[in-house]
C-alpha cells in the first residue's frame, strides 16, 4: 500500500464537502477519484497533497515514497525553453554526468593513489549515472515532449512564450519525467489532443509507480483504471473495474437502494397508520401497544433517498420543422492565417438526420471550420450551401453568443420574449439554476455554467442544424450523459467537434478527421474510426503521394533532348536500397515488441510473492530488466532513425 486516507472530514461555512471518507492506493495500481461538479474531488486531492488541511482524519503516505501533484491549469513561468524546462527535471544525472566528464579529463595526468581515487570516484559515479537512466534520458525527453504534442521546431520556444494550455503540457512533461511513486492527475487530458491524450494513455498504463486521476474523461478512464472511487453526498465507495464496470454496478446499486429506500418507507407508513389506528382507540392496552410500536419505529436507521442520475437536468432538443434531405454542401473549402495553411480543398456532404464528429489535432483548424460555416470568419477560397429550410444553432466554446453584461434571466428574456417569467424561471431551473442565480451575471459564471446556459439557449432555439464546439468542455460525467441521450434522440442533423471520445462513440453516425490540411471520412463511430484508421491513412498517404508526383511532374523543366530513361542499374540499386531499409524497420520493430513483452514478464515475476521475499532473485531480475531497458533505449532510437 502506497497511500492511506481514513475518515477525512471536511467542511467549508458549515456546507460538508467530505464526510468519512476512507480508501487506500496499492504500489502500481492506477485508480480515479470520480463525482459530479463540486462533490469535492479537487478537495480531496488537495488534501492528499498537503495544500489543504482535513478537519478530522488522516492521510498517510508510505515511507520513502515520493508523491508527485498536477493540479487543473497547473503551469510552469520561465524564460526557459520548453527544451530546458524538462532538462532541468534532470539536474541530478547532469551534475553526475558533469562530474564524470572532468573524472576522465583529470585522469589523463593522474597516477598512483590519486588516479586510484579517481578511478573509484568514476566507477561510482558510472554505477549512479546507469541506475538513472543516465544513458537515456535524452531520448526519453525527447519522447515525452513529442508525446506531448510538441515539435522539435517549438523545443526551443520560450515557456513564457506559451498559451496557458502549452504551459500546462510543460508542467505535465516534468512530472512525468520526475517519476514519482504515485502520480497524482487532476484532469490531465483538459490541454490535450486525441493523439497525445493516446500517448499519455499508453505512458500511465506502463508506468511503474501508482496513479490517482480526477477526470471527465470516460474513455481514458476505461483504458487507465482498474479501480473507482465515488464520491456522492459527501461519503466516498470503492468499485473494482474500469469506468464502464462503475457504471454498470452503481447502476445495479442505485436500483438495490431505491428498492430498500422504498420497502422501507412502505413499512413507515403502514407502521405509522398502525399507531394512529391503536391510539383512536382509546383503550389503555392500544394506548400502550402504540407507544411501544414507536419506540421501535423511532428506533429504525432511516435510509436516506439514493442519488437520481439525471433526473436534476432534463435536455430536450425538437426542431420547429424539417429541413431539406440536403443539409449542409462544402465545396473546395480552404483558410489560413499568414503563413499557416489550415486546410484547403475542403469537400464534403451532410444529409438531413446525420451526426457527424470532426476531430483532428489542436490547430488543424477545426473550430475555425465551424466558424465559418457559421458565417463568424469568412473562407479564404471555395463557398458552402445550407440545404431548403435549414436553421442553424449554434454553440461555441467561447460562449460568444452570450452576452457578459447581462445576467441569466436577462440572456433567456431578451432572446425570447415570448416567454413568461415562470416560464423563464422553469427552464434556467432545468439547467440547474434556481433561486437568486438568475440574476447572475454571465461574466461571473464558470465555464461549466456557461456552458449550461448556452445549452438552455440551444434548446429553447428549435433549430434543426445544430453545430456545437465542444459541448463537452467544464461538463460533469452526469450532465455529457444527459447532452448524449438528448442527441440520441434528436430528429435534426448535428455537426459538432469533441476530443471526447466517449461522447463521439455514443452520438456520432459519421466521423471527419481533419489532417495534412485535408478531411477523412469514416462512417462510424469512434471505435470504427479506430478499426479503419491505419487503412485509411495509408490510402491517404498514397494519393498524397500521386498528387506530389502530379505536381512536380508540371513544374519539371522540359528534359533535354539528349536526356534518356534513368539509367536501369541505378533504379534497381536505389529499390534495393529502399527493400533493405524497410526490412530493417520490421527488425527493429520486432525487437521492440519482443523487448517490451520480455520487459513486461519480469515485471510480472517480480510481483510474484516467491520472488518478492527473495532479494538475490530481484535483484537478477533487476539485473536482466535494466540491460534490456538499455537495449530498447537504443532500438528507440534506431527506429526514429529508420523511420526518418
Amino acid at each position: 500500500m502506497i497511500l492511506s486516507c481514513q475518515s477525512i472530514c471536511k467542511e467549508f461555512t458549515e456546507k460538508k464537502v467530505l464526510q468519512d471518507v476512507s480508501f487506500h492506493i496499492e504500489e502500481h495500481e492506477k485508480a480515479a477519484i470520480v463525482g459530479v461538479n463540486g462533490a469535492g474531488k479537487t478537495t480531496l486531492l488537495r488534501i492528499i497533497v498537503g495544500e489543504s488541511t482535513p478537519d478530522s482524519g488522516l492521510v498517510t503516505l508510505s515511507k520513502d515514497k515520493t508523491l508527485g501533484y498536477l493540479a487543473q491549469n497547473d503551469a510552469v513561468s520561465t524564460e526557459n525553453t520548453i527544451y530546458e524546462e524538462l532538462l532541468s527535471v534532470k539536474q541530478e544525472l547532469l551534475n553526475i554526468e558533469s562530474e564524470m566528464r572532468c573524472c576522465e579529463k583529470d585522469m589523463k595526468d593522474a597516477s598512483g593513489e590519486a588516479l586510484d581515487a579517481l578511478m573509484k570516484r568514476y566507477t561510482d559515479l558510472t554505477h549512479a549515472f546507469e541506475m538513472g537512466d543516465g544513458y537515456s534520458y535524452q531520448s526519453e525527453l525527447v519522447g515525452v515532449l513529442k508525446g506531448l504534442g510538441f515539435t522539435e521546431e517549438e523545443f526551443s520556444k520560450s515557456v513564457s512564450t506559451l498559451s496557458g494550455g502549452q504551459k500546462t503540457r510543460v508542467a505535465l512533461g516534468k512530472l512525468l519525467l520526475q517519476k514519482p511513486d504515485l502520480i497524482i492527475l487532476d484532469e490531465p487530458t483538459n490541454h490535450l489532443d486525441m493523439n497525445s491524450i493516446a500517448w499519455l494513455e499508453t505512458y500511465l498504463l506502463n508506468y511503474k509507480g501508482a496513479v490517482l486521476i480526477v477526470s471527465h474523461d470516460r474513455y481514458f478512464l476505461d483504458r487507465i483504471c482498474t479501480k473507482i472511487i465515488e464520491i456522492d453526498q459527501t461519503k466516498a465507495t470503492t468499485f473494482t473495474g474500469n469506468y464502464s464496470d462503475y457504471a454498470e454496478k452503481k447502476k445495479q446499486l442505485r436500483i438495490a437502494e431505491m428498492n430498500a429506500y422504498l420497502n422501507q418507507q412502505r413499512e413507515i407508513k403502514h407502521q405509522e397508520e398502525v399507531i394512529e389506528k391503536l391510539k383512536s382507540f382509546n383503550r389503555e392496552k392500544s394506548i400502550k401497544r402504540a407507544e411501544s410500536r414507536e419506540k421501535m419505529l423511532n428506533k429504525i436507521e432511516r435510509l436516506e433517498k439514493p442519488t437520481e442520475v439525471n433526473t436534476d437536468m432534463k435536455l430536450t432538443l425538437t426542431p420547429y420543422r424539417e429541413s431539406g434531405k440536403d443539409v449542409l454542401t462544402v465545396e473546395n473549402l480552404a483558410k489560413g492565417f499568414g503563413d499557416k495553411q489550415l486546410f484547403s480543398n475542403v469537400s464534403f456532404e451532410i444529409k438531413r438526420g446525420e451526426h457527424v464528429a470532426i476531430i483532428g489535432d489542436n490547430g488543424t483548424g477545426k473550430t475555425t471550420l465551424l466558424k465559418i460555416l457559421n458565417e463568424v470568419l469568412p473562407a479564404d477560397a471555395g463557398e458552402f450551401t445550407l440545404g431548403t429550410n435549414v436553421e442553424i444553432g449554434y454553440y461555441d466554446q467561447e460562449h460568444h453568443v452570450l452576452h457578459p453584461e447581462k445576467n441569466l434571466f436577462e440572456e433567456i428574456s431578451d432572446d425570447y420574449p415570448y416567454l413568461t417569467n415562470t416560464e423563464i424561471r422553469n427552464v434556467l431551473a432545468a439547467f440547474l439554476f434556481t433561486g437568486d442565480d438568475v440574476f447572475k451575471l454571465i461574466k461571473d459564471l464558470s465555464g461549466g455554467e456557461r456552458g449550461r446556459v448556452s445549452l438552455a439557449k440551444l434548446m429553447l432555439g428549435n433549430a434543426n442544424f445544430l453545430i456545437l464546439d465542444e459541448p463537452t468542455n467544464h461538463l460533469d460525467i452526469a450532465s455529457k450523459e444527459i447532452l448524449e441521450d438528448a442527441l440520441n434522440s434528436y430528429e435534426g442533423t448535428v455537426l459538432y467537434v469533441s476530443h471526447d471520445r466517449y461522447f463521439i462513440n455514443r452520438t456520432a453516425h459519421r466521423i471527419l478527421e481533419l489532417t495534412k490540411n485535408r478531411f477523412v471520412n469514416y462512417i462510424g463511430n469512434y471505435d470504427y474510426y479506430l478499426e479503419k484508421k491505419d487503412a485509411h491513412m495509408a490510402a491517404l498517404e498514397q494519393e498524397l503521394l500521386k498528387e506530389n508526383a502530379i505536381s512536380q511532374t508540371a513544374d519539371a523543366p522540359a528534359p533535354a533532348s539528349n536526356t534518356g530513361a534513368m539509367d536501369y542499374k541505378a533504379k534497381k540499386e536505389e529499390q534495393a536500397r529502399i527493400r533493405k531499409k524497410e526490412n530493417d524497420l520490421k527488425k527493429c520493430e520486432a525487437r521492440i515488441a519482443e523487448l517490451e513483452d520480455k520487459i513486461a514478464t519480469i515485471d510480472e515475476e517480480m510481483a510474484k510473492p516467491e520472488i518478492a521475499t527473495s532479494s538475490l532473485k530481484l535483484q537478477e531480475l533487476t539485473n536482466e530488466q535494466n540491460n534490456l531497458r538499455k537495449e530498447l533505449d537504443q532500438k528507440y532510437e534506431e527506429w526514429e532513425t529508420l523511420a526518418e
